[in-house]
């Protein structure tokens, strides 16, 4: 089959790979939901490559990115919902209707202006929705209007940050990030008191609560937790390496060394500045 650089032909794929009798058998077991997280982990995986800076990895990540906005288009054309021409109508609609100062008549504008008129469109287009689905909007409680525009699409570590804003947004927040520390403490003793009972459902409720507190804390002190996270999360790579690499030089695995071993060559690359 050759390669192609036409949009077209990734749906024509797609569609085959849906096809009854004909397609492959996991792309048909698929549904919404279940390639929603391969759609999460896609996008993940395209922030990692910028991050790497390696320029061929992204164009590789952002076709499986692409692959994601196809397949659930596929799907939702075959539900007789839209297609992907309807995807990338929605999408060329938006970005005209919030560049005034690009496609209409409202130009010179500096990024804050630009900023202030992107929240006014997006306010009218809230209250459109509203108007269109008038039952749901009455349905919101007032505490779930208050944070109806934190979209649940989102990864958990950003959601909860969002969540947390729009709440203190109007005045549900700590003043002083020492009153989030003490909570830290609390929810910490909460958590030991969960594990203590042995219910499982009530130590993962615990926990849970922990880190959106953990989440508050990076918040108050202007650090963005999922960047805290990917960087310890490279610390962590790089210790272990560290781990394995001393092990090594003792003719050894990790599966073959003692914690005693492992925890000595860690604090050793700790002291190194791993």
């Amino acid at each position: 089959m050759d390669k192609s650089r036409d949009i077209s032909r990734l749906i024509e794929i797609m569609a085959a790979l849906r096809a009854p009798e004909t397609g492959c058998p996991w792309d048909l077991e698929q549904d919404f939901a279940s390639i929603a997280p391969y759609t999460i982990e896609e996008a993940f995986e395209v922030a990692e490559a910028i991050a790497s800076g390696d320029r061929e990895e992204l164009r590789e990540e952002l076709g499986d990115l692409l692959l994601q906005v196809v397949f659930h288009a596929r799907m939702a054309e075959e539900e007789g919902a839209f297609d992907f021409g309807g995807v990338v109508e929605a999408i060329t609609d938006k970005l005209i209707r919030r560049h005034p100062h690009v496609f209409g008549d409202t130009k010179d504008l500096t990024p804050d202006e630009v900023s202030a008129l992107w929240g006014k469109i997006k306010a009218e287009e809230k209250r459109q929705k509203a108007v269109r689905n008038p039952a749901k909007a009455a349905a919101l409680p007032a505490a779930a209007r208050t944070l109806s525009k934190v979209k649940s699409g989102r990864p958990a570590l950003t959601r909860a940050v969002e969540l947390q804003k729009a709440a203190g947004e109007v005045g549900f927040d700590w003043n002083d990030i020492r009153a989030v520390l003490d909570k830290i403490v609390e929810e910490a003793g909460e958590v030991s008191e969960a594990v203590a009972t042995g219910r499982q459902e009530r130590v993962e409720d615990e926990i849970g609560d922990l880190f959106f507190v953990l989440v508050n804390l990076a918040r108050h002190a202007g650090v963005d937790p999922e960047s805290a996270l990917r960087g310890a999360n490279a610390k962590f790579e790089r210790r272990f390496a560290h781990v394995e690499d001393g092990l090594a030089t003792r003719g050894k695995t990790p599966e073959q060394a003692t914690l005693q071993e492992m925890d000595a060559l860690w604090n050793e690359a700790k002291r190194r500045g791993a």
